[in-house]
């Protein structure tokens, strides 16, 4: 936090976080998942792209999952009124970028909401191990 002489706060014009989330799946539960429902788990949870890049996986539980643990925590960045509780698995998309970072596209509520909150950048990290994957989503305005 920014403080003149006087210990008063400062008006910044650098980015403020509007909204923080964090979310970890099981990788095992998404295998099984996979294996019992797999075309109709990926139709109703995922994009087109998504499908078409996770099917070039020879395992893709670990892919399924962070994509997963990665819509959750942008659906909790994004909370916090009714527009964003009608936010859909496929209103958030995760994609990578040429150099394979990934990031999300917005659509549908959650593009609303990323607006309602002025947001300006949407930030996401993903991880895993052999067990859990992770994700942490930031929105900036």
């Amino acid at each position: 936090m920014d403080l003149d002489g006087r210990g008063a706060r400062l008006e910044s014009l650098e980015a403020v976080i509007v909204g923080i989330g964090v979310d970890a799946v099981d990788i095992e539960r998404i295998q099984r998942m996979f294996a019992s429902k797999s075309d109709r788990m990926l139709n109703r949870l995922f994009c087109a792209a998504e499908v078409a890049f996770l099917s070039s996986k020879t395992a893709p539980a670990q892919h399924l999952a962070v994509r997963l643990a990665a819509k959750e925590a942008a659906y909790k960045a994004l909370s916090g009124n009714e527009l964003a509780r009608g936010i859909g698995w496929r209103d958030v998309e995760v994609q990578s970028r040429e150099d394979g970072a990934p990031h999300l596209k917005l659509y549908g509520r959650a593009a609303q909401r990323f607006a309602e909150l002025g947001g300006t950048s949407i930030h996401v990290s993903l991880t895993h191990s052999a067990t859990t994957a992770i994700a942490v989503v930031i929105v900036e305005r």
